[in-house]
């Protein structure tokens, strides 16, 4: 059964009147299964964590600058050691950064870092419909939301992602257009062709099938839609893909690094049309770094400590494109 801490009721009642409608045939029992407490070991301390969230009257919130939610007159410094130390519950909070009635979560990841660099070459997304896939705890999402899009939908198959993303709803509004499914890509239904733009950031090097990823990408946007990817590369020319062995920066599930060049010729291949490369950038330890919100070894421990250019295996160090293509009408 569902955690009563968390509610979908908005976004099913919306799904039932909407051209998705027949995902309301199996979505519920999904997330049911998905969400369900057997799978999730820590999920009790997580249910805790939300009911103990103190209730406090938000007077403002914006998403385009980032995710700033109430002010911090709105709360009294008790309220904000309790907000402080009920979210602290859902450590290690990794893509952010947030601000709660003018306490910030100060996470792992500068994501708006990233969005900064994606956003100029989207397609405007006023009154999309959105899916960002693997989207962590959905800071991306709330920006996207930010831009203007009409519904965003994130899927991530982690649960604990999922409380922390209600966790910030909580405050924000649960009425509002976007919500965190606890899902992964092979979940959602074949051949959509349903979303104006789907993300997938920070997802094909994890994927055993990079060719697989971009078809079921693919088959989620609508006749001239938009795909916005970002991944690992590797300089080289079109052809060169490094596949780690073993590991990559410590992390034990990355298969394919390509060249930029290759990464646009997959995008071809899998029919989409004008795949571009529009950002190139090293990942930098001020983007990616412990903090007191994410406790544990981050970029700087995944390095070699006597050449930062190389990962601690020896590989080139992080580089992450952003490739962004349509499919055809």
């Amino acid at each position: 059964m569902l955690p009563s801490v968390i509610n979908y009721s908005p976004f099913l009642d919306w799904l039932q009147n909407s051209d998705l409608e027949s995902w309301h045939e199996t979505l519920p029992s999904l997330i049911d299964e998905r969400l369900d407490g057997r799978r999730w070991g820590d999920m009790p301390g997580w249910i805790l964590t939300l009911e103990s969230l103190p209730d406090i009257s938000m007077q403002s919130c914006a998403f385009d600058s980032g995710v700033i939610i109430g002010d911090a007159k709105d709360i009294t410094s008790e309220m904000r050691d309790q907000l402080g130390q009920s979210l602290m519950g859902l450590h290690p909070w990794r893509k952010g950064p947030f601000t709660l009635f003018g306490m910030p979560i100060d996470t792992e990841w500068r994501s708006d870092w990233k969005w900064e660099r994606v956003l100029p070459h989207l397609q405007p997304l006023k009154n999309r419909l959105i899916l960002d896939v693997g989207c962590g705890n959905g800071y991306h999402c709330w920006r996207m939301l930010g831009a203007g899009a009409k519904r965003v939908i994130g899927i991530d198959p982690s649960a604990k992602f999922v409380f922390q993303f209600n966790a910030i709803k909580k405050y924000a509004g649960h009425e509002l257009p976007i919500d965190v499914l606890p899902l992964g890509i092979e979940h959602m239904p074949a051949k959509m062709a349903a979303f104006d733009t789907v993300f997938s950031m920070g997802i094909l090097y994890h994927r055993r099938s990079p060719m697989d990823h971009l078809r079921e990408l693919r088959e989620l946007l609508r006749p001239g839609g938009q795909l916005v990817l970002e991944t690992l590369v590797i300089d080289g020319p079109e052809g060169q893909v490094l596949v780690p062995e073993g590991r990559y920066g410590k992390m034990p599930n990355v298969w394919f690094l390509p060249s930029p060049d290759t990464l646009v010729s997959w995008l071809r291949k899998q029919g989409f049309v004008n795949p571009r490369v529009v950002d190139i950038s090293p990942t930098s330890t001020e983007e990616q770094r412990s903090t007191d919100w994410m406790t544990y070894d981050s970029l700087v421990d995944f390095l070699d400590p006597n050449d930062i250019t190389k990962t601690a295996e020896g590989h080139p160090a992080p580089i992450r494109a952003v490739v962004v293509a349509e499919v055809p009408f």
